[in-house]
């Protein structure tokens, strides 16, 4: 896919997707939506990418969907809406936009259905996915940056839900997302709300797992992914996420099941062959991944 709205950047195991529309604050299309999609499964299958980075361009993250859009969001698009079909089905009509499961009708990785609706993919991606928060990020926004396994946040950065002041609801899986980064009173509150908080509340709540400067943000981020991408087991990283988002809908007898089995298939792994001889001769890690 030749990309129009974002940019897709590839260095030393690290890509990094930037939300391209500067002048429009990163304000989310159909088409931005798509490419992103494209971009994250294209470095998804590429062995040499061990980390994705999902950041915007200029001075904004992403400022939420962009309003000319939504012009056609009318009584009469709406009751024209074929009812047979599933909520994601008639909401994606709606809005001009094809389902995950139509981009991706094979499932070829046997991803389980929670994590095959428009947003939550990422956290099937099965690499750690960054948001690098370097300005606003409101709405569709906000979403993005909830749904990526980091948020890494600018001293300049903000955040607000945005949608009880446009009367709307909790969009796109953030109702049971947001409440497990932040807490369930935390959530209410900024989605009641849909107030703006800065960079330092944010981490406060653990929302941003850590705020930077931001002239050295992208720095930092890419320090943070080039220790992952040099010291650390893409096997190991791959299972460790899947085992935590999995673990949402699990006893903890299931999810210690699950980690004895997994436990028992990385002691048969080339990755865990390396990590012990690596420490014993003391010298750099060289994983493949397996």
């Amino acid at each position: 896919m030749n990309y129009k709205e974002i940019l897709y950047t590839a260095l030393e195991g690290i890509v990094v997707i930037t939300l391209n529309r500067p002048d429009k604050l990163n304000a989310w299309t159909r088409l931005m939506a798509s490419e992103v999609w494209d971009a994250m499964h294209r470095a998804a299958d590429d062995d040499a990418v061990k980390v994705i980075v999902l950041t915007g361009a200029g001075r904004g993250f992403c400022a939420g969907a962009d309003m000319s859009e939504l012009e056609g969001v009318t009584d009469e698009a709406v009751a024209a809406l074929d009812k047979r079909k599933s909520y994601e089905q008639r909401v994606s009509a709606m809005m001009g936009q094809k389902t995950h499961a139509e981009l991706d009708p094979e499932n070829k990785n046997n991803v389980r259905e929670d994590f095959r609706k428009r947003y939550s993919y990422i956290s099937a991606i099965p690499k750690p996915v960054i948001a690098a928060v370097n300005g606003p990020a409101a709405g569709i926004g906000f979403i993005l940056a909830v749904h990526c396994d980091l948020r890494f946040v600018s001293d300049k950065a903000s955040f607000s839900a945005a949608f009880s002041r446009r009367g709307l609801i909790a969009e796109h899986g953030v109702a049971w997302m947001l409440p497990r980064i932040v807490g369930l009173s935390n959530a209410l509150d900024l989605l009641y709300s849909s107030r703006l908080i800065g960079a330092d509340e944010a981490l406060i709540m653990g929302l941003a797992n850590r705020v930077i400067p931001a002239d050295a943000l992208m720095n930092e981020v890419r320090a943070y992914a080039l220790d992952l991408v040099s010291n650390v087991s893409p096997r190991s990283m791959r299972v460790m996420k899947r085992q935590v988002y999995e673990a949402q809908f699990q006893t903890f007898a299931e999810a210690s099941e699950a980690s004895d089995e997994e436990l028992i298939l990385s002691l048969q792994s080339e990755d865990f062959k390396e990590g012990v001889a690596h420490f014993l001769e003391k010298r750099p890690p060289s994983f493949k991944g397996k």
